[in-house]
């Protein structure tokens, strides 16, 4: 006979079926249970990110917007300090104006002497450094933009209306006109033959210089 270890029973072998392998099924379970659960996650996740790049991309229009609206109003106010300054400056040059034309005057008339010569000259140094520009020439071709004429006559040796002679000479500030050149004006004679015309006429012809001489 055989002798048994005390003790020590043989177990008999687990079914295929039974309890053990029930945590398998649970596990093999969650597994399928955890792709769902990640899918709307992710799902989630790109709804807030596309909420959060609709916002970020109407905050940044807005912000551009404010931008473009701060540029406007900084240009339209240097605009309005420009405009402002020139208006006060030919405010003060147009007074000054008559003082000018005493000065031209007294050159003229070789009057421009000692202390009061170098005090009208520097005060012509200073309108002109404030952009006071004088304009006027005789001879020049009448403009009425710039000019204003206070007297008018006929001359044979004009081809088109002229200034002649220069009244009170015009003044402006850049392109600004602030007073026109008063001017005596002349026109061309009435019936008068233009300059080339009448050259043309008192020119021997080829026929009078070619013809021989009548003996």
């Amino acid at each position: 006979m055989s002798e048994e270890t005390p003790g020590f029973e043989e177990k008999p072998d687990v079914p295929v079926d039974g309890t053990p392998d029930e945590p398998k099924a649970a596990d093999s379970a969650k597994e399928a249970a955890a792709p769902a659960g990640d899918s709307a996650a992710d799902v989630a996740l790109l709804a807030q990110l596309d909420q959060a790049r609709t916002a970020l991309g109407e905050r940044t229009t807005d912000l551009q917007r404010l931008q473009a609206e701060y540029q406007n109003y900084r240009r339209r106010v240097e605009r309005d300090r420009i405009t402002v300054k020139e208006i006060a400056v030919a405010s003060l040059l147009t007074e000054l104006l008559p003082t000018l034309d005493d000065i031209g005057r007294a050159r003229e008339h070789g009057e421009l002497v000692g202390g009061f010569k170098s005090v009208a000259e520097s005060l012509e140094t200073v309108a002109a450094k404030m952009g006071l520009q004088q304009f006027g020439k005789e001879g020049e071709p009448f403009d009425p933009t710039i000019h204003e004429a206070l007297m008018h006559s006929y001359a044979p040796d004009v081809t088109e209306t002229t200034c002649v002679a220069i009244l009170q000479p015009g003044y402006r500030i850049g392109e600004r006109t602030i007073r026109p050149a008063r001017v005596a004006v002349a026109e061309p004679q009435p019936g008068a033959a233009p300059k080339s015309e009448s050259a043309e006429a008192d020119a021997p012809s080829d026929k009078d210089t070619d013809a021989p001489d009548k003996g």
